[in-house]
């Protein structure tokens, strides 16, 4: 099953590059639900993360003919969608400020059993009411799996300030929550 579904999206990949209309609406179905929830976990409002969704959907096709490994479509695509979330939050100028280096980071290596017990919906709302820097760093780490040091790398801060800023994300979260921790 799963070399059927590669031949089908090799398929479909080599006919948006040829520059099928037809191609690239089937495509954009299997791929914008995952996509739309990266966009708005990262952008936090519906319209913004629509908006942004669909930019990066018209880089990805305008841009395809540059792929050369159709199997890498789903993470190729998802690089572009990051980008544009992070482009739009830099055009926003609210993106994470740099944390003085003597800031003390508590370290979190347990999971967190808190976010695994509540309904995911509800944690996506207090991600929401959290500033776009923390939520920034929130979601590439824990969502998207990038590490600090790649985190700092991307949004141009030092890794502690990402620690930082992701220490602040979560307990700002847990208090919206109101987990005592």
């Amino acid at each position: 099953m799963e070399a059927e579904h590669q031949t089908i999206h090799i398929y479909l990949i080599k006919r948006c590059q040829k520059g099928d209309r037809q191609a690239q609406t089937e495509l954009y179905k299997l791929y914008v639900a995952a996509m739309y929830n990266i966009c708005r976990r990262m952008m936090g409002e519906e319209e913004e993360a629509k908006d942004v969704l669909q930019d990066a959907f018209i880089t990805a096709f305008s841009s395809i003919h540059t792929l050369k490994k159709e199997v890498t479509f789903g993470a190729w695509l998802k690089r572009i969608v990051i980008n544009h979330c992070l482009n739009a939050l830099k055009k926003r100028k609210l993106l994470v400020s740099e944390l003085n280096d003597d800031v003390e980071v508590a370290e979190y290596h347990e999971e967190e059993n808190e976010y695994c017990a509540l309904e995911s919906h509800k944690i996506l709302q207090a991600i929401d009411h959290i500033s776009e820097g923390c939520r920034t760093v929130m979601n590439l780490y824990l969502f998207e799996g990038y590490d600090h040091k790649e985190i700092g790398q991307i949004l141009g801060i030092t890794e502690s300030a990402s620690k930082a800023q992701y220490s602040k994300a979560k307990s700002k979260v847990r208090k919206i929550l109101n987990l005592n921790t």
